[in-house]
């Protein structure tokens, strides 16, 4: 299954703040088309992420059985409390497993953060809500290299994490490769509390719908995306834009998605990247745009 993260892993580099309606009609396209899950906004401070600035807007402006398929970040138990009051009921509660990059990221250590998870999981049940314990720099940190496995599968299994509904492991900088990938879920599947597995990918080195595809085959049930490969950490130097949803799902092929449903998608891709002046990095929407007009998913006219 595809969560797609545009509106806010996608958005927070570029740093333009897109008005809430351009928000909400991407949030409503993508969920028309057919994709389960989104992540659309963050509780970040917008003077660090100016692009998240306006999510309590666009929370406000969703239906709330539009948000019961969205998801938006948080980093502590206030962030779920404040959250909580505005309509969210899908939290992402995010840490670092490295001390490094949470400092950067989140000002604390990443036992602070986790000694602060059990507070954030009481607030996300009384709020009638789902929390997911995500965890950045599950393979690799910008500041001190490769992660250790048996950091991520500490806290995977930490009594304090228990309660968590899902847990995305992130592969913040696109570092890594499938078989570390597999090995990586494959570990959390089996020695740590049953929940669903969500693969957080980037494809800085070109392996991002690779190690999707080995995630899955280990046992991931989503795998996040973003339109066009949008996205990147701003505390990650060297992280660059997501794997690009369009080519998650023509490799995928969900039953939904069609050669009607791509079309749609990359002409919503190249729209929004033309208002934000970014590139797109979407293999499947430049082949949708090639001349191979025997192709179905070949899409007539030009960009």
């Amino acid at each position: 299954m595809l969560r797609d993260v545009t509106l806010r892993d996608g958005l927070q580099l570029t740093g333009k703040v897109l008005p809430t309606e351009r928000k909400v009609e991407i949030a409503r396209t993508l969920l028309g088309l057919g994709v389960p899950e989104l992540e659309i906004g963050s509780m970040a401070r917008p003077d660090l992420v100016p692009p998240m600035a306006n999510t309590m807007e666009l929370v406000a402006a969703l239906k709330p059985e539009e948000l019961q398929h969205c998801w938006v970040w948080v980093a502590t138990p206030r962030q779920v409390e404040r959250a909580a009051a505005a309509g969210v009921r899908n939290f992402q509660y995010c840490l670092s497993v490295s001390d490094a990059h949470n400092q950067a990221n989140i000002g604390r250590t990443a036992e602070d953060s986790v000694a602060a998870m059990p507070a954030a999981i009481r607030l996300a049940r009384e709020a009638g809500g789902s929390i997911q314990l995500c965890l950045a720099t599950a393979f690799s940190c910008p500041f001190d290299g490769p992660v250790d496995p048996r950091r991520v599968l500490a806290i995977a299994a930490d009594p304090r994490t228990d309660g968590a509904a899902d847990i995305v492991l992130a592969d913040t900088l696109g570092q890594a490769h499938p078989a570390q990938v597999a090995a990586l879920v494959e570990a959390v599947r089996t020695r740590t509390p049953q929940r669903r597995i969500v693969f957080h990918g980037h494809d800085t080195w070109g392996m991002g719908v690779a190690n999707a595809l080995a995630a899955r085959a280990a046992g991931a049930a989503v795998v996040d995306g973003s339109l066009g490969g949008l996205g990147g950490c701003p505390f990650a130097p060297g992280a660059s834009g997501n794997t690009s949803s369009e080519d998650l799902l023509f490799a995928t092929r969900p039953d939904w998605f069609t050669p009607a449903t791509l079309a749609a998608m990359v002409e919503t891709t190249e729209s929004l990247l033309a208002e934000l002046g970014e590139p797109n990095r979407s293999r499947a929407a430049e082949g949708a745009r090639s001349e191979a007009t025997a192709f179905e998913w070949v899409v007539s006219g030009s960009a």
